[in-house]
């Protein structure tokens, strides 16, 4: 498969499997999108509404906009960034809330650092889709929230959640499947990312002040990832821990780990730092390649493996393969890597064949280890967003067209 060939077929799957399942099935004519669609393409309009979701919809169609410059890509994008600015963003307190009822209202009022960092990545993108210094201003002002309530001086690094008025809060978890710790890999990732936009955005419209401001934090979290977060013995990126980054250092997540290696690299070379790229370069490297002891005979990647009792958990998740392929895309463009290049290519041939809901539209949540669909869990809702497609869909338009 040529490099062309792999940037075409990916798109055609943008264009015609993913996008418009969200624009025609789960968009809601009243303003925003539906909370959930589940795993049988049953739409919910009455489910609650997350801010991840939202924020990650509204990533995505500002993103196609900016690359593939279609009317119905930004139309989708205003209408995510109309629902988000009114509905999600606390005039209280600042920040975003956690969710809300299908009318709007909040429901779930609590300052989830990772949410408040998805809605700058959104906000962030739609600037620098459309040139809005509004929605520009509005990312700096959450950035702010975060950087005022959420970081912690004392020990470093960003504390996982807040009450509605940023008050210590006891349960912490992001989801029911994590660990309660006051610091989290994933979150991390998530500001790492949406920061590292925000530095872009403030370059590319000219806000000299903001991109100052931006600057230290993006190379503050870099050190963070290759400081606390790594597994010096394994090079692995450890999850879960406390506020003095004690933690079991149990899990090994291949997802998380190639999804990192290419977002510290972007976060490196957006920085412009080159001598830290150069030093720090060995580093995105020996995590991606940790990550490929999740990689199958098939050509798909498993999600994670227990250290402490052996235990894998083998579901191809979709958002897994996404990874999978970027990061050895990455590996590939960066550092000549053409194994990498292979790799990528059998996942995606992977995903085509056995992820891609091509009767339907969009993807499959995760092929099971008995090889079935997993069908229980959603097309769309709080965790299932076109994101990590999206992303993945034009990551490769972007560098290998």
């Amino acid at each position: 498969m040529s490099m062309l060939s792999l940037s075409s077929q990916v798109q055609q799957c943008l264009e015609t499997n993913i996008l418009p399942y969200w624009i025609n099935k789960v968009q809601d004519p009243d303003g925003g999108f539906y909370g959930r669609v589940d795993g049988h393409d049953n739409v919910h309009p009455e489910a609650e509404r997350g801010a991840v979701l939202n924020a990650r919809i509204l990533w995505a169609f500002s993103a196609a906009y900016r690359v593939l410059h279609k009317p119905e890509y930004l139309a989708a994008a205003e209408n995510a960034y109309r629902y988000v600015t009114r509905h999600f963003i606390d005039p209280d307190f600042g920040g975003v809330y956690w969710s809300v009822d299908c009318h709007g209202k909040a429901l779930d009022p609590k300052k989830q650092t990772y949410a408040i960092g998805f809605t700058i990545y959104g906000l962030s993108e739609y600037a620098r889709a459309t040139g809005s210094k509004e929605s520009l201003a509005k990312a700096a002002q959450l950035f702010r929230d975060i950087e005022t309530h959420a970081y912690d001086k004392k020990h470093n690094g960003y504390i996982e959640a807040l009450t509605c008025a940023w008050e210590p809060i006891a349960d912490m978890r992001l989801s029911d499947k994590d660990e309660n710790g006051s610091r989290t890999m994933n979150t991390h990732l998530h500001i790492l990312e949406p920061y590292t936009n925000l530095l872009r955005a403030a370059r590319e419209l000219g806000d000299d002040n903001l991109a100052q401001e931006v600057a230290p934090r993006v190379r503050n979290l870099i050190d963070i990832f290759v400081g606390p977060l790594l597994n010096f013995n394994t090079a692995h990126l450890d999850l879960f821990f406390d506020d003095e980054w004690k933690g079991k250092r149990n899990i090994e997540s291949f997802g998380h780990d190639i999804e990192a290696s290419w977002l510290l690299h972007e976060a490196l070379l957006v920085l412009d730092d080159k001598a830290l790229t150069k030093k720090l370069e060995p580093a995105v490297r020996n995590i991606a390649h940790a990550a490929d002891e999740g990689l199958q005979p098939d050509g798909s990647m498993i999600y994670e493996h227990w250290k402490d009792t052996g235990r894998y958990d083998r579901q191809r998740q979709w958002w897994v393969e996404c990874e999978c392929v970027i990061g050895h895309v990455n590996l590939y463009q960066h550092f000549g890597d053409k194994e990498a290049l292979h790799i990528a290519e059998r996942c995606w041939e992977y995903i085509d064949k056995h992820l891609v809901d091509h009767e339907n539209g969009e993807w499959h949540w995760a092929v099971l280890p008995d090889g079935t669909l997993n069908l229980d869990d959603d097309k769309a809702g709080f965790w299932k967003c076109p994101y990590h497609n999206t992303r993945m869909c034009l990551e490769l338009i972007e560098r290998l067209g």
